[in-house]
């Protein structure tokens, strides 16, 4: 019997993701500014730090790193279609499962992002995968993910949007996670709109998100995703 998630991965870039064949410049750009606001503070002051984009999919953020100056850059992803993307971005990216690539490369870089990626893998995953990381991971090296919030109203929306979706989480428990496979200094921020900078609708959006917090007094629920960041020790 055929493993769904090798038929879906196959063709996950144009199915499931209505992507063409050329990198979309553009949308990257526009993304771009979204991630310097999500990543504020997190990322290597060192621009020849060691950076890898776990499930890069097609080199989005791959590609804001090499727009920001950052040299060393790879990126590993399951699906064939997204490879040939990312690769028009980062030449240094390969076609893996992640769980067994990561087997390959302890003490190997300064920052491992995973972007909607987390939710993807079973429970047993999750924690095989955070364990990897760690190990990947330089001393004081970090760890940068973003998943659904569990605790949105729309959470069950974000949760079963995707076939291979397997798990959500909400802050309480990614965080136990993290600190359960030797993560320190873990942080876990609200993706709501961006501020400044991104457009005017997000800026409007950002203000009425606001709004609705100091009136709800719950800002957590309100967040489609969170950001999360864990520490590899000194």
């Amino acid at each position: 019997m055929q493993n769904y998630r090798s038929r879906i991965y196959r063709k996950y870039a144009s199915g499931f993701q209505s992507s063409n064949s050329v990198f979309d410049i553009e949308k990257a750009s526009r993304w771009g500014k979204a991630y310097d606001y999500y990543f504020r503070d997190w990322l290597p002051k060192d621009k020849n730090a060691s950076i890898i984009d776990l499930a890069c999919g097609g080199g989005k953020l791959l590609y804001y790193f090499k727009e920001r100056g950052y040299s060393h850059l790879s990126g590993v992803d399951i699906s064939p279609e997204q490879i040939n993307l990312a690769k028009q971005i980062v030449p240094e990216v390969v076609q893996d499962n992640i769980l067994d690539f990561l087997k390959d490369y302890p003490d190997k870089f300064d920052l491992i992002t995973g972007l909607d990626i987390i939710e993807h893998f079973h429970k047993e995953e999750v924690l095989d995968f955070l364990d990897l990381c760690y190990k990947s991971l330089r001393n004081g090296g970090r760890l940068i993910l973003q998943t659904p919030n569990a605790d949105s109203p729309w959470g069950t929306t974000h949760r079963y949007n995707d076939f291979t979706h397997e798990v959500c989480f909400n802050p309480n428990a990614i965080l136990r996670l993290l600190q359960l496979c030797n993560f320190h200094n873990t942080e876990v921020r609200e993706q709501g709109p961006v501020t400044k900078g991104y457009s005017l609708s997000s800026t409007i959006r950002y203000g009425i998100w606001q709004l609705q917090d100091a009136k709800n007094h719950e800002t957590q629920e309100n967040y489609l995703y969170w950001t999360i960041v864990g520490r590899r020790h000194l």
